[in-house]
């Protein structure tokens, strides 16, 4: 798209799994772009741009620019208990490496931009999928756009406010919360000894239940839109298309992002209610739409394009973000 010819670097593992990373031409002084989608092996990819931006920084580059149309380990951007912030310590390393601009687009939480310690641009997919559906979805003015989980209605408000159309919220697919029976009321192991003092006893927090599932909006005789940023478990969403089809839609889409798509979930799709799967190229999908045709795929490489040529030439990005609320 942008007419330019593709750096010469050669990335290759060694017989030892170790990867390797030749750059075949002068880089000193220059803007460099490392395009890396993330394929099934997350953290060789991971590798290979972290030794590509290290190779590049001591050879001089200007500036180092990571383009991670899908960035891995977004879902790990919260705290669990005993856990870490993965995203948090992917985001360090990816500094230390020598990267100094990272594109990337719809981050799982929009507040993972607060991680980095240089500029992020979060590109937005939105526009190409609400093109779709206003292009390929025959009467989609009689559509209805679901989140299939309160947490995801904000999304979906965005998508139904810009459409003209109205907004269903499923509730009762919530996931459990983690077992309490391990939760370190007895430590320190009782082998320490300790001064007599026993623990407070704090107020107990009620448990979740799971309530029966509701959805909350008329989806009879409409075509159900449910949206989301990415697929990659299709359990719950193959579950939240037989509960919209019991409710009266007649025909079920799909619209994210990043269109992961692990383990068997073509298979799962190809035999559920749903009917089409709408997914961008942030992520390499090819088997997957062999093994399912309901997986379509929308192209946004004209905005990362885009968003490249204006860095290097140091023109605003603000175009990239015209009419995107703050809260989108």
């Amino acid at each position: 798209r942008l007419g330019v010819e593709l750096g010469k670097s050669v990335v290759y593992q060694e017989s030892n799994t170790e990867t390797r990373v030749d750059v075949k031409e002068s880089v000193r002084g220059q803007d460099i772009f490392i395009i890396q989608t993330i394929p099934r092996d997350v953290n060789t990819a991971i590798m290979e741009l972290l030794v590509m931006a290290y190779a590049l920084k001591t050879n001089c580059a200007k500036n180092i620019i990571g383009v991670l149309p899908y960035f891995p380990y977004s879902k790990q951007c919260k705290m669990r208990k005993r856990g870490s912030i993965v995203c948090k310590l992917l985001t360090s390393m990816l500094a230390k490496a020598g990267l100094t601009h990272i594109i990337t687009m719809d981050l799982h939480q929009k507040e993972i931009q607060g991680f980095f310690s240089f500029p992020v641009d979060n590109l937005r997919a939105s526009p190409f999928l609400i093109q779709y559906i206003q292009e390929e979805i025959p009467d989609y003015r009689n559509a209805i756009i679901v989140a299939k989980s309160p947490s995801a209605a904000k999304r979906a408000q965005s998508y139904a406010e810009r459409l003209r159309l109205g907004l269903a919220v499923m509730h009762g697919e919530a996931h459990h919360s983690e077992s309490d029976m391990a939760d370190g009321r007895h430590s320190p192991p009782l082998s320490r000894t300790t001064t007599g003092h026993t623990g407070l006893e704090l107020p107990l927090m009620m448990a979740k239940e799971k309530p029966p599932i509701t959805v909350v909006g008329d989806v009879g005789g409409r075509i159900a839109i449910i949206v989301d940023d990415i697929i990659d478990d299709v359990e719950d969403f193959v579950a939240a298309a037989e509960i919209l089809k019991e409710r009266g839609a007649y025909k079920i889409y799909i619209m994210a992002t990043h269109g992961l798509l692990s383990a068997d979930a073509p298979r799962l799709i190809e035999e559920s209610a749903i009917d089409e799967v709408v997914v961008t190229n942030t992520v390499p999908h090819e088997v997957q739409k062999l093994q399912c045709p309901k997986i379509k795929t929308v192209d946004v490489s004209m905005i990362l394009a885009e968003a490249i040529r204006r860095i290097h030439n140091g023109e605003s990005m603000a175009y990239l973000f015209r009419n995107i609320a703050v809260d989108d």
